[in-house]
């Protein structure tokens, strides 16, 4: 038997050939893990525990963009509400929590296009902060696992108004008195009236920081949550005639 010496140039080319295999080998399963994580998060199920739990806070707001996007420019997912409604039936584990304005042209889920079982979802008249809400949130986030607080304003807001004009009206006073600091802090050249809308919406994007600030405020669970890098809670305003979704630095 004849051993033929093996050139460099052979194991070079031996070995480039089984880095370029292994390399090929470790792209395609990256791309079949990332097509895979992808193809679980379609709208056909609610998200479950294993799938929230390796979002972060910042994949939450970026699903929440691109959402919107999907929303205004009408490519929205076929969502399947049967199937998440199915999946859901024996436990919820929300990735957000969204307190929106009750206005009927501002549903959260919609505009971001997300399903059941994506988000908690409280709504109440110009998205302010009282001890429900706060409790809410508190369960939302510390208890079922929430990482995302939205505080989800919206352009031409009745409540805004109600509150610039300072209307009183049964137990919409108490609520409008929530927004009043809002106007306070609101630095605005030009008419202050709730006749101007862009007055109106500069009002509503003040009550949005005002609301965030709140949440921290008065919430020692959830700013905790904040201050850990788990939670972040932030602000969104939404335009009712554009569709996009601004959020708040």
């Amino acid at each position: 038997m004849v051993n033929t010496p093996i050139s460099d140039n052979s194991l070079n080319m031996s070995f480039g050939r089984r880095s370029l295999l292994k390399t090929a080998s470790g792209a395609f399963g990256f791309a079949s893990i990332a097509f895979s994580m992808q193809s679980e998060r379609t709208p056909e199920s609610a998200l479950n525990k294993e799938q929230r739990d390796r979002l972060t806070p910042d994949d939450i707001i970026n699903e929440m963009k691109l959402g919107n996007e999907r929303f205004r420019t009408g490519k929205p997912r076929p969502h399947n509400y049967v199937a998440q409604k199915r999946s859901s039936s024996t436990g919820q584990y929300p990735a957000a929590i969204v307190l929106g304005c009750i206005d009927s042209r501002a549903p959260g889920e919609i505009i971001l296009d997300t399903g059941i079982g994506y988000t908690f979802n409280a709504r109440i008249a110009g998205n302010v902060v009282n001890d429900d809400v706060l409790g809410s949130m508190e369960f939302a986030c510390a208890v079922a696992g929430a990482k995302v607080v939205l505080v989800l304003g919206h352009t031409a807001c009745g409540a805004i108004k109600g509150a610039i004009d300072d209307v009183e009206m049964g137990n919409l006073t108490g609520l409008l008195a929530r927004v009043k600091p809002a106007i306070t802090a609101t630095v605005y050249d030009g008419e202050k009236s709730s006749k101007n809308e862009a007055y109106v919406d500069a009002v509503a994007r003040s009550n949005i920081v005002h609301a965030t600030g709140v949440i921290r405020d008065r919430s020692k669970i959830l700013a905790d949550l904040e201050n850990k890098g788990s939670l972040k809670i932030v602000g969104a305003m939404y335009d009712i005639t554009t569709g996009v979704v601004t959020f708040l630095s």
